[in-house]
């Protein structure tokens, strides 16, 4: 991708978040949008080597739209600061965990997992991490996912940025409704999501050699992805 060209238009719109300069520069956006597309379609075929789930999907089953919903938000700009593409069995609208791409200046990222569910799947993930609980400590303490990405609650994700690293994005305060309260991995209960995620500079997806990169990053956040996606196969 030519990264930097996409990072120059998206701190442009962010200066200029009006549809008169969106219409006015909607060429430089088509050609952004285009590259970044042709980068998407190489992460799927890349992924697909190792989590062949993904094989059968399409960029436009990934890639978000860039125009902001602004009916119950009081920012009423009309677009979106940031390009963003998930990639997972059912596509970008599913609740399956799966694989992130986000360009943003200042903020790119990729992140695994699934950053909402419902709360009666979220219950079942959690009775399931108990019933299984040395399987998913094998996963999320394991070295390399450790290092990537770190330990429940160890980053933020804030309005304006996230920390360089991060596994939940945000946490309960105490045990959740009808889980004990002493469990010994109570950490991993508290959780409101299973998403993890890893800064990269942005400068990171100019050319192809991020494609690489990215696989080693996908490729540690997969065996967590398989644990959450069994549970959540019975329910979509």
């Amino acid at each position: 991708m030519q990264s930097k060209r996409i990072i120059s238009f998206l701190e442009d719109i962010a200066r200029n978040n009006n549809r008169q300069w969106f219409h006015e520069h909607r060429e430089e956006y088509d050609a952004v949008r285009t590259d970044f597309e042709a980068g998407i379609a190489k992460a799927i075929l890349r992924i697909a080597e190792f989590d062949d789930t993904v094989a059968h999907l399409t960029v436009k089953d990934t890639v978000y739209r860039f125009y902001r919903d602004t009916r119950f938000s009081p920012d009423k700009s009309p677009y979106k600061r940031h390009l963003g593409a998930f990639i997972c069995l059912r596509g970008r609208k599913s609740i399956s965990g799966g694989y992130y791409i986000h360009l943003e200046p200042g903020n790119c990222l990729l992140a695994g997992g699934n950053y909402w569910m419902p709360m009666n799947v979220l219950t079942a993930c959690r009775n399931e991490i108990m019933a299984d609980i040395d399987r998913w400590i094998g996963i999320v303490e394991d070295r390399k996912f450790l290092n990537f990405f770190g330990k429940p609650g160890c980053g933020e994700w804030k309005d304006d940025g996230v920390s360089p690293k991060g596994f939940g994005l945000s946490m309960l305060s105490k045990a959740p409704k009808g889980f004990p309260r002493d469990y010994e991995h109570l950490e991993y209960l508290k959780m409101k999501d299973y998403c993890c995620w890893k800064r990269v500079p942005d400068t990171f997806f100019e050319g192809d050699g991020w494609i690489e990169e990215m696989a080693k990053v996908f490729r540690v956040a997969k065996p967590m992805n398989d644990f959450i996606n069994a549970v959540v196969a019975d329910y979509e």
